[in-house]
């Protein structure tokens, strides 16, 4: 039985969803799940499946990729810490609506990536208890991952007071 057979047996007994579809590379399964799913697979998949750690939420920015249908994919990597089984669940997103629900409540190490996504890409994460930028200041009106934004910026450094080692 292939790895992806077992994770859909798995999570089929436990959810039925024929919306999920899933692929494998080099022995990584990746499920791929509607926003509107992804809070009921997420916590399924810590509460009943035993991906007890939130590894690391990131965005990519899908604009000029060959074949590519939407605009960015979210993407969570899992870890079962017992058994040290890993998968990666990935949403894909489209402008104007680039939200999802918050894994705060389910992975409190949501809080600071779920931020960085938010603070590079823009996406924002319903329901997240402090969702402001992490990295930059709070007057930085762009989203310096995206695709779209120029290598060397709109000239937004101006604008922001330059901070001395000393005053650091």
């Amino acid at each position: 039985m292939t790895l992806i057979a077992k994770w859909q047996e798995r999570l089929d007994a436990l959810m039925p969803d024929d919306s999920r579809r899933w692929s494998e590379f080099r022995a990584q399964c990746r499920l791929i799940v509607s926003s509107d799913r992804l809070a009921a697979t997420m916590s399924t998949l810590r509460d009943k499946c035993g991906m007890d750690m939130l590894i690391d939420v990131t965005a990519i920015d899908l604009l000029e990729y060959q074949g590519a249908r939407d605009r960015f994919e979210v993407v969570y990597c899992l870890l079962n810490t017992e058994s040290g089984e890993r998968l990666t669940v990935s949403v894909y997103l489209n402008e104007p609506e680039l939200t999802v629900p918050s894994m705060y409540s389910l992975w409190k190490s949501a809080d600071w990536l779920e931020r960085e996504a938010y603070d590079m890409f823009g996406i924002r994460f319903e329901n997240h208890p402090n969702l402001k930028r992490l990295l930059l200041p709070e007057q930085f009106a762009s989203y310096p991952l995206r695709k779209d934004y120029p290598m060397q910026g709109r000239g937004e450094r101006h604008n922001f007071p330059v901070v001395t080692r000393a005053q650091s």
